[in-house]
């Protein structure tokens, strides 16, 4: 699930906090707390304040959408089961995750998004926002001062729930989404849309999303082509992360025509390298290749020259954002996955990326 901090490569112990906030920010999954190395604890940014005291990844069940012609109050339940009523369309909107900022953008609510995370990269515009969320810290001061009338959020103890029941408290709407599977990131979408006044454009999109990964789907089975075991590397620097089990992720890549290997966890993403070796992936991609890791590295890692990926060369880098961002591009990331799976795919090409002003 992956919420993503700008591309720049930290050092040491560093790296393995950006991977930790990559795979919270993307998936909004509680991650089991790691060691923490000398220095800056990687778990600073995620607990306490950032996500509060860590969760279980339960699936939650979402919610249909809203009708298009939403009335106001609208009341909706959130990811949570949380009743969420909106009286008047928002003029003000706060997104404290780069996956919403991404859909409310995508369904022409843009323009009135006036608060989001320091990590929302794309569309470009979003950089140009009022940062409330810094390092995973809610500003909740700074979004009251905003005037938000309406705030989207992380479940699953992505944004800290004490953050979440603050601004409630005072009287500041906040739906909180949390997507277990595919399908719940469209109907995630299809929430947002409805929760911003823009169920038309939220249906519109879901349809369009639900057409593309349809199509990608029906081309990786007819291709035919044997699925390859594959590990997806978020990072290799101290410990070996991978994604944990049944997240949407692991979904992309069975999508995509692979059999992934993953934790054997639903909360855990680290990987012992002995449990690696015995999976002994036939692909590998590098999820972690924006920050510098190249093939050659893999291939130079003591103990990984028996796995079969390294042995006949099978090491390819991934945009990790786009796989790992529950949010409109998430057939992008499906596109990825299934083209480097398997490179003789040929996908037809895809429509332009909405992001509506």
């Amino acid at each position: 699930m992956i919420p993503t901090r700008a591309r720049r490569r930290p050092a040491g112990p560093v790296l393995l906090l950006a991977f930790v906030a990559v795979i919270l920010a993307g998936c909004g999954v509680a991650a089991t707390p790691v060691p923490a190395p000398v220095g800056p604890s990687p778990t600073a940014v995620i607990a306490p304040a950032a996500t509060g005291t860590p969760v279980p990844a339960t699936p939650v069940a979402s919610p249909s959408p809203s009708p298009i012609a939403a009335t106001y109050p609208l009341t909706l339940t959130d990811d949570e089961g949380t009743a969420v009523t909106i009286a008047a369309r928002p003029t003000k909107i706060v997104s404290l995750t780069p996956a919403t900022t991404e859909i409310l953008f995508a369904v022409g609510a843009g323009p009135r998004v006036h608060g989001v995370t320091d990590a929302d990269d794309y569309p470009p515009a979003a950089k140009q926002i009022t940062a409330v969320v810094k390092l995973g810290a809610v500003d909740v001061e700074k979004i009251v001062g905003l005037g938000a009338d309406l705030v989207i959020a992380g479940g699953n103890s992505f944004n800290s729930p004490d953050a979440i029941a603050k601004l409630r408290s005072l009287g500041i709407p906040v739906v909180v989404v949390y997507a277990a599977n595919v399908a719940g990131v469209f109907r995630d979408i299809g929430l947002v849309a409805a929760a911003a006044g823009e169920g038309a454009g939220g249906q519109a999109l879901v349809a369009s999303l639900q057409a593309q990964v349809d199509a990608v789907v029906a081309l990786v089975a007819a291709a035919g082509a044997p699925r390859p075991r594959v590990f997806y590397e978020l990072d290799a620097t101290k410990q070996i992360y991978t994604f944990a089990d049944g997240i949407v992720q692991d979904e992309l890549i069975h999508m995509a025509g692979g059999d992934p290997i993953t934790t054997g966890s639903p909360t855990v993403f680290s990987i012992p390298l002995e449990k690696l070796v015995v999976a002994d992936p036939e692909l590998i991609l590098l999820g972690d290749a924006a920050y510098g890791t190249t093939p050659a590295q893999v291939k130079a890692r003591p103990g990984w020259a028996v796995m079969t990926a390294v042995k006949i060369g099978a090491i390819r880098p991934i945009n990790d954002t786009l796989v790992s961002r529950p949010g409109p591009r998430i057939v992008e990331g499906l596109r990825a996955l299934a083209v480097a799976i398997n490179p003789t795919l040929r996908l037809p090409p895809a429509p332009a990326a909405s992001t509506t002003p």
